[in-house]
């Protein structure tokens, strides 16, 4: 396979569905598998300096398990990039979807209520990965397709710069960063009216963007590698 000029792990349009599924994902945990945050861990490790700090130490795995399974998560996105990432049959940002889906279809199974914590446990571990393989869309921006902190404050940045600079292409960062937000707030109210009137089943909702991500990067490759050998010609 030809060497790409871009990573098509970056398209802007992949970062959105990416977004999608994150704010579903942490709408999905809070509302149906017991309040806590499968995402961003900042939320995790508050609640759990609270519960350490009013003794309730029975609360305390629940909030130390997506904690930890998020670090896990990061470590195995690591080892699959160590040894897929040359690979030239798949990306191994693919490998890094496929897990996430099918740790999804198993978490679709478990009734509500029933072993929360390992539920979040998984899905922190899912969004770990997300977070730790999709890092940059159009060719190098950063951000982070399952918290919005971060690009928040890039946006916010952006969007000052360009009025102080009269920059156009610093103004069309600043909007794709908002873009991004605005996607994952999407995510979080449908998630909200689809798990309230579906319940543990709606994951699958996330299990189906991924598995378009996961195709799109195939096409994407392909019609990248194409105009490549084009210009060869």
């Amino acid at each position: 396979m030809l060497q790409l000029k871009r990573q098509v792990s970056e398209s802007y349009f992949i970062g959105l569905l990416l977004a999608i599924a994150g704010g579903y994902l942490d709408v999905y945990t809070y509302i149906s598998r017991g309040g806590v945050f499968a995402n961003a861990q900042t939320g995790n490790i508050v609640l759990l300096g609270i519960h350490i700090a009013q003794q309730n130490f029975e609360k305390i795995t629940t909030y130390t398990l997506p904690i930890l399974a998020f670090m896990v998560g990061v470590m195995i996105t690591e080892i699959v990039k160590l040894n897929f990432r040359y690979s030239t049959k798949i990306h191994w940002r693919q490998i890094v979807i496929a897990l996430e889906i099918l740790v999804l279809l198993a978490v679709s199974f478990v009734p509500e209520g029933i072993c929360n914590d390992l539920v979040n446990t998984a899905v922190s571990f899912v969004c770990s990965m997300q977070v730790e393989s999709f890092r940059a869309f159009g060719g190098g921006k950063k951000y982070a397709t399952t918290m919005c902190t971060g690009n928040l404050r890039t946006a916010t940045e952006n969007l000052f710069y360009s009025g102080v600079h009269r920059d156009r292409k610093v103004r069309n960062n600043s909007l794709q960063y908002y873009g991004i937000i605005a996607a994952f707030i999407f995510g979080a109210v449908i998630s909200t009216k689809l798990t309230t009137g579906v319940g543990t089943k709606s994951v699958y909702t996330v299990c189906i963007l991924l598995f378009v991500v996961f195709v799109l990067m195939f096409i994407q490759a392909e019609e990248e590698e194409k105009e490549e050998k084009e210009k060869h010609f």
